[in-house]
């Protein structure tokens, strides 16, 4: 039986590395790429010194200065990490052409027939990390397996600067151990009601049938139940074109109360802030999802005369809140997404979003 070879790059801290890179006087203090405190910013990348603070992508810069008084905060050069992205993706090309890219800093390999017949996807993984480390004086963190699940995990599983090999014969073994909340894909919330369950580990979660998952979770509980068998078919794609960015929670318990519907959606808001700023882009449409708790469900849009910025995501998603017909009625569902992209717009206007 043969298996595809899947690598995950992911470059460590890659904002921060690259600040700390470029100016020396950065090196071993704890910085932030991202908005000051002052102007409601957000914490785009913290270096690993900062992280030992607490300190982490989409928090917000006052918060990241309460945990860390003496943080340095430094605004983002966009046009030097798409360039520096670039050079990366080069040294991917030298080895396959099946790339996809997730963001600027990750993306994504099949090596399976890789350029220059090394064969061997851990030294393909070795290579290119040698080469980001040599040519870029940047290092980055690798995941290798068969399908992409594995992959991305495992890229997580050593940083910075590790590689984690998870081959075919330990894939279920690997997962029925990993810890639900390291799943990817699985958020806290949907962790939460997982542990309410007494599904504590990828083991716990393969005792439960199709169905039952389904009944649990909805249309995702299908890709429960496959992943936690090792089974991930998705190919590595070339090209998708991105129509939206959102995020949503389904809560252990029914919600009602104005003030905790606010604070998850602030959250929820958050992750979207995050995810618009990984892909780089920006929208004008941002549409409110709310599924009550019979399963009755409502949206609510908002479309901006131009761009929604990111630091406009949660205030707009909280006025749609407000308005929408609620009525005191239990809720069990909130979402956010982001749609009407224009790219060249959002380039434009990447060095005023903080």
């Amino acid at each position: 039986m043969s298996f595809r070879k899947i690598i995950h790059v992911d470059m460590d801290a890659f904002y921060a590395s690259v600040e700390q890179r470029d100016n020396p006087t950065y090196r071993g203090i704890p910085i932030v790429v991202g908005g000051q405190p002052d102007q409601r910013g957000v914490v785009a990348t913290a270096s690993y010194e900062a992280r030992a603070y607490g300190i982490h992508s989409a928090m917000s810069s006052r918060k990241a200065q309460q945990l860390c008084p003496q943080v340095l905060f430094v605004r983002p050069r966009f046009e030097v990490y798409k360039s520096v992205s670039n050079q990366i993706r080069s040294i991917f090309h030298r080895y396959t052409d099946i790339i996809e890219p997730l963001s600027l800093d990750e993306a994504y390999l099949d090596v399976s027939e890789d350029k220059l017949g090394i064969g061997s996807a851990i030294e393909i993984a070795k290579e290119i990390k040698n080469a980001i480390r040599t040519e870029l004086h940047l290092t980055a963190s690798a995941g290798v397996s068969t399908n992409k699940f594995v992959a991305k995990i495992a890229s997580d599983m050593n940083k910075p600067d590790g590689l984690t090999f998870i081959g075919p014969s330990r894939i279920e073994a690997f997962i029925e151990a990993l810890p639900i909340q390291k799943f990817y894909g699985i958020g806290k919330v949907t962790a939460k009601k997982m542990n309410s369950l007494q599904i504590y580990k990828g083991a716990d979660l393969k005792k439960l049938s199709r169905d039952h998952l389904l009944n649990l979770f909805g249309k995702v509980g299908n890709f429960y139940y496959d992943i936690v068998r090792g089974i991930d078919e998705r190919p590595v794609q070339t090209f998708r074109e991105l129509k939206s960015i959102g995020a949503e929670d389904t809560f252990t318990s029914d919600l009602m109360e104005e003030q905790e519907l606010m604070t998850e959606l602030k959250l929820i808001a958050q992750r979207v802030v995050k995810r618009l700023e990984a892909k780089q882009v920006l929208g004008s449409t941002l549409t409110l999802k709310i599924k009550f708790a019979d399963f009755k469900q409502i949206t609510r849009n908002y479309t901006h005369s131009n761009l929604i910025h990111l630091d406009q995501v949660e205030a707009f998603g909280l006025d749609l809140l407000k308005a929408a017909p609620i009525d005191g009625k239990p809720i069990r569902l909130l979402g956010l997404t982001v749609s009407n992209f224009n790219i060249a717009k959002s380039e434009d206007n990447q060095l005023s979003l903080f």
